[in-house]
């Protein structure tokens, strides 16, 4: 591995084309695989890009959504290793892409330390070869894809008939992926799904070949230890791998958030820290035996990394978390939103994203999947949703229908940010005649919901300028809530050097620690539950609340512990961590929940 750092998946669009980018300079990113319509029309837009024959796939062929995604993932390849094979065959010259490629890499790599060595030589033979192992040694960012387990809706054909379990989305673009020619990985996120985990069972390249290699790796998008062993598990003893966790804050990341129970990161770093060791031994027996069944050879132990992201703002947290819980990576997603030649953002988008602050990100009910959501005040579709109320025409056209899970009212699913949808709800929220108040409340809660399928691409569309006629040019995008502390356009240079220390693009910015933010904004959101749930607290939410609470606390006095042990107790940095972790206790003890 080059770098230490990976750019996970950002929505639809925003990554969906981040490997042409960054792939060549050896950093690793994810595409999501969800929307086979963007991908179709990325794969057109490329294909003319770099002078390759197009042949559309269309919705009448036979499986064309897995078809549709392999190609586009086979593109994507092709692209990427002719970028590669160019970049490599340059003269060592200043402002070639070769020296890019080493100029990136952290100072501390072995391959940077021979770059710079090299350097130092005078021109000649010796040179030359140093250059060319050099050469050699390049290798390419990782091309990996995600796929949101759960969102895995079911298809009928023309006549309304069931077109069976293998052409649900989620596992109709498990087929694209695994029919590809990427040797990478597919990263399984919200959730499992043991219909999905079972399917890869299916095809050859997820289990190991002759020399121990696995052409494509799973891993694990998880957010704390217990889930992470059920799921890695369940595919061992199927015969699959879990090559990484990638562990993901609950509520301080961007895209959906899953809030945990009140587990906070560091102690669930902390737990995965004592016990690797221990997990790893005990996946493995089941994985040894399932292939054994299997009767596939196989030799020597499989390596299974670890990672996380979500809200890593400073080289400083960066490099605490990487060496006190010896992680393998972190992931980089919400700061890369501001650099627009790794990620797709649309210019006025993007303006907004710079002169925005705290109070413009936040944790919504946005997304029809019922999933809390992390969005952006001053999105377009925020705009476009509330033109809409003002005009009495609620909800958005459902086209896509990627995210259609309801049946309250109809025999098929259908989305709850669609027009249909809120129409009918609003019109049986009506029938119940409620005080204003309660009207009020429920009625702006049928209505937040957005239509993540279209605006989560609309940015893409916009920048490469290829949105077609009558297309709903609204923007949403779903940052984390540590980008309100990045405030400029960056290059790709300065966002890597900004990871990896040798600059620091928040200088004399008023931020908190991870944990505190993350603590921080746990806090709020058990307030927020509170409240929401006042007038009618049940035993069973009671004690799911005072759980919550109690975790919250739990968390707090393993911050105090470990803030405690850090080298420089003395240092101004360290007592304010201290001190901002006071007040957030203060605060937590301040939640009064009745008994």
């Amino acid at each position: 591995m080059s770098h230490t750092f990976h750019i996970p998946v950002l929505g639809l669009g925003y990554s969906v084309d981040t490997p042409l980018k960054v792939a060549r300079y050896g950093i690793s990113s994810v595409m999501s695989i969800v929307d086979d319509e963007l991908i179709e029309r990325m794969r057109e837009y490329h294909a003319g890009k770099n002078k390759e024959d197009y042949i559309a796939i269309g919705k009448q062929q036979p499986d064309y959504r897995a078809k549709r995604i392999t190609a586009y993932l086979n593109l994507v390849e092709r692209i990427v290793n002719m970028q590669f094979k160019s970049l490599q065959k340059q003269p060592f010259e200043t402002g070639n892409d070769i020296c890019r490629y080493f100029e990136l890499l952290p100072e501390g790599s072995q391959l940077r330390q021979g770059y710079d060595l090299m350097l130092e030589f005078p021109d000649g033979e010796r040179k030359t070869i140093f250059q060319n192992i050099l050469r050699q040694q390049m290798i390419k960012g990782s091309i990996d894809v995600n796929i949101m387990s759960k969102v895995d809706k079911m298809n009928f054909n023309v006549e309304n008939e069931y077109t069976g379990d293998e052409n649900t989305d989620a596992l109709a673009a498990l087929r694209g992926f695994a029919n590809s020619n990427l040797q990478s990985s597919i990263i399984l996120s919200a959730g499992m799904n043991p219909r999905l985990y079972s399917y890869a069972e299916s095809f050859n390249d997820f289990f190991p070949d002759e020399n121990g290699r696995i052409i494509k790796k799973i891993i694990l998008k998880v957010s704390d230890f217990r889930s992470a062993l059920i799921q890695a598990k369940f595919l061992a003893k199927k015969g699959l791998w879990v090559s990484e966790f990638r562990i993901e804050s609950g509520l301080n990341c961007g895209g959906h958030a899953f809030a945990t129970e009140g587990y906070l990161l560091g102690p669930i770093l902390e737990e995965f820290k004592q016990k690797r060791g221990a997990m790893y031994d005990e996946i493995y027996q089941l994985y040894q035996s399932a292939l054994l069944q299997k009767k596939i050879p196989y030799s020597g132990a499989p390596k299974q990394s670890l990672s996380v992201q979500g809200g890593i703002g400073t080289a400083v947290e960066n490099d605490f978390l990487m060496e006190f819980y010896d992680l393998d990576a972190t992931g980089w997603g919400s700061p890369f939103l501001l650099v627009p030649e790794v990620t797709n953002v649309d210019d006025d988008t993007l303006k907004k994203l710079t002169q925005a602050d705290e109070s413009d990100f936040y944790i919504s009910s946005a997304s029809p999947l019922g999933i809390l959501f992390n969005n952006f005040k001053g999105s377009s579709i925020e705009k476009q949703r509330k033109e809409r109320l003002e005009k009495g025409r609620p909800g958005s056209p459902c086209t896509k229908k990627y995210l259609v899970t309801n049946t309250e009212f109809t025999t098929q699913p259908i989305c709850t940010a669609s027009r249909e949808y809120q129409n009918l709800k609003i019109n049986q929220l009506k029938e119940l005649l409620l005080p204003e108040e309660a009207y009020e409340a429920q009625f702006n809660s049928i209505t937040e919901k957005i239509c993540l399928c279209e605006g989560l691409c609309s940015s893409t569309y916009i920048k490469y300028n290829i949105s077609k006629p009558k297309e709903s040019t609204a923007v949403a995008i779903c940052p984390g809530p540590n980008l309100a502390y990045f405030s400029r356009i960056y290059s790709l240079e300065e966002m890597v050097m900004h990871i990896y220390g040798n600059l620091d693009l928040l200088d004399k910015v008023k931020r908190p620690h991870i944990f505190i933010k993350e603590l921080n904004l746990y806090i709020e959101y058990l307030q927020q539950d509170l409240q929401v749930h006042i007038k009618d607290l049940n035993d069973k939410k009671r004690k799911y609340l005072n759980k919550f609470k109690a975790q919250l606390n739990e968390g707090i006095e393993y911050y105090k512990e470990l803030f405690g042990q850090w080298p420089d107790q003395t240092s101004s940095l360290v007592q304010e961590w201290y001190h901002e972790l006071m007040i957030s206790e203060n605060k937590l003890n301040n939640t009064l929940i009745s008994n």
